[in-house]
């Protein structure tokens, strides 16, 4: 039991633990293409559950009014025009309320979707895939200190006990978080499940 929490260590633990010393799926251009597939397939469910669960119509058109409404308070809080400010400030309470149920809105499918991306993140992908999936050209560890890693460093990959064998592999997180980022706008789109306006 103790060994299945130390997967899970996320504070002082190593980052990039996520992965398997034996894989089902080998070879990193294949992971790196069915890591990207599982991030597809589950931004595709994650989609079908918003389309099914949110009123499109009705969210764009609360959208709509309330950034109306922000842009003309502050116009007028940038005009100086205090009967205008005063004006739109009776209206507050509505457009608080219009906020909380697009609010409310976009909450409920994702309480649907996040118990089984996680189960599949944290039992699925460890069990098919490597600890790293792809080799970028560049470093992107961006942000500093070690907490939020992406890529392998020169030093990690020189330790023999580290799971990176090569500086700026990716981890399969990192691979998994960037192909999900990169084609959740797409499938949105596709899918008319897209925050926005235009």
């Amino acid at each position: 039991m103790d060994s299945l929490f130390l997967q899970f260590d996320f504070i002082g633990g190593e980052q990039g633990a996520l992965g398997s010393d034996d894989p089902i799926v080998q070879g990193l251009i294949t992971s790196m293409f069915a890591v990207s597939g599982f991030g597809i397939l589950l931004n595709l469910f994650n989609a079908a559950v918003r389309k099914k669960m949110v009123d499109q119509t009705k969210l764009k058109r609360i959208m709509k009014e309330t950034r109306a409404f922000q842009k003309e308070r502050m116009a007028a809080m940038r005009a100086k025009d205090q009967a205008k400010t005063n004006e739109l400030n009776k209206k507050s309470a509505y457009m608080n309320k219009m906020s909380m149920e697009m609010m409310q809105m976009n909450m409920r499918p994702m309480l649907i979707t996040f118990v089984p991306l996680i189960l599949i993140f944290y039992l699925v992908l460890p069990q098919l895939f490597a600890y790293t999936v792809a080799i970028s050209p560049i470093p992107l560890n961006v942000i500093p200190g070690d907490f939020f890693q992406l890529t392998c460093t020169a030093a990690q990959a020189a330790d023999p006990e580290h799971v990176c064998k090569e500086e700026n592999a990716l981890f399969l997180w990192a691979w998994y978080f960037l192909s999900s980022i990169a084609f959740s706008g797409i499938i949105m789109k596709l899918t008319k499940t897209s925050m926005d306006l235009s």
